[in-house]
């Protein structure tokens, strides 16, 4: 059950300030921990723009970072919320290189999920009016990945034979647009019922469940894939080597669930990459590069959208804050294809999702 707070009251004699509201997670575990905040609407700081959230994506890492299996956590309380994209309301002294008005975007990893929130200027990225928000904000973390795995980590080219393990989800979907987009042929594996997104987008899908696709790849590519994108566990790193032809590499960006695992996966990474296959295995992360190429791919990024190349698969728009509970059920249920997304609630009028998650 999610719970409702307030916060402190002012002293008797001042006016009352005005107030958002924010998601707080007050402990590590369920739903239980999942709160409703009000917080006093301060003035920004300098340097600093404070931004009305229009939209902000619903991701694995805000589930684990409340479940505590991650190696780096947030320290309690904090607001989940890792990418938003919003409207600068108003900005502190020095501020340059946004004005009042601007519509921007951040990946902030904590506190997306609150209808205010304040950044500095350099981590804001001009968003173009013309697109939609709940689109939008699914290119700031997913698409992003995705896009940066393909061409900085793995520098694909046109023609190349890839594997997604894990291809249905929000970082899944944006790497089969983005594949296709390349001219990539790409296998993908998926529970069956997402089998028909997978095609759509152009992959041939491999049901995880009753499949083994290292026998389904061998069969129908003796020679061996070009690379392997693993955004599941360690454990598909062996048998995601084995598919690679040689001089093939695999990419693995999913994040380990404690710090004795990332220990561990540094060290596999490692021993992997000593192995005289000609095989190379590397390691992706966000947290791993400069504010400065995340704004030259986010730009990329949104021209692709504008131009009607790509198109985000939102699995649900619901309502920032009030449904926020209701959003990480429904991800951690795992039925779910595309990237839920909270979005303030004058954006959801007259929009065919419901906004009680009563579509799903």
């Amino acid at each position: 059950m999610v719970q409702t707070t307030t916060a402190a009251s002012p002293a008797v004699g001042q006016t009352s300030p005005t107030t958002y509201r924010s998601v707080l997670v007050t402990q590590r575990g369920g739903l239980e921990g999942v709160t409703l905040v009000d917080v006093d609407l301060r003035a920004p700081l300098a340097g600093d723009a404070r931004i009305k959230v229009l939209a902000s994506g619903v991701h694995q890492d805000d589930v684990a970072a409340r479940i505590g299996n991650r190696p780096f956590l947030p320290r309690l309380p904090f607001v989940p919320g890792y990418d938003i994209v919003g409207a600068v309301d108003a900005i502190g002294d020095g501020v340059t290189e946004v004005a009042v008005g601007d519509r921007v975007a951040a990946l902030t990893t904590v506190g997306g999920h609150a209808e205010y929130i304040y950044l500095a200027e350099d981590r804001l990225v001009h968003v173009p009016t013309t697109l939609d928000s709940a689109e939008a904000v699914t290119l700031v973390l997913n698409y992003l990945t995705a896009y940066q795995v393909l061409h900085r980590v793995a520098k694909i080219k046109a023609g190349d034979r890839v594997l997604l393990i894990g291809a249905s989800g929000g970082v899944g979907t944006a790497f089969l647009q983005l594949g296709r987009v390349a001219g990539l042929a790409m296998y993908g594996t998926a529970s069956a019922g997402k089998h028909g997104t997978l095609v759509e987008m152009g992959a041939i899908p491999i049901d995880y469940h009753t499949q083994d696709f290292v026998e389904v790849i061998r069969r129908a590519e003796p020679a061996g894939l070009d690379f392997v994108f693993n955004g599941m566990g360690p454990e598909y790193l062996r048998r995601g080597l084995a598919v690679l032809r040689r001089g093939g590499t695999l990419v693995h960006y999913g994040a380990p669930r404690s710090l004795s695992r990332l220990a561990l996966l540094i060290a596999e990474i490692g021993l992997f990459n000593l192995l005289p296959n000609g095989k190379a295995v590397k390691g992706y992360g966000t947290h791993r590069v400069s504010i400065q190429p995340f704004k030259e791919d986010w730009a990329a990024l949104f021209a692709l959208l504008e131009a009607g190349m790509i198109k985000p698969l939102v699995a649900g728009r619901l309502r920032l804050v009030d449904d926020a509970a209701t959003a990480y059920a429904l991800l951690e249920s795992g039925q779910v294809t595309g990237t839920l997304v909270l979005v303030a609630p004058e954006l959801l009028k007259g929009h065919p999702a419901a906004a009680d998650g009563s579509s799903f």
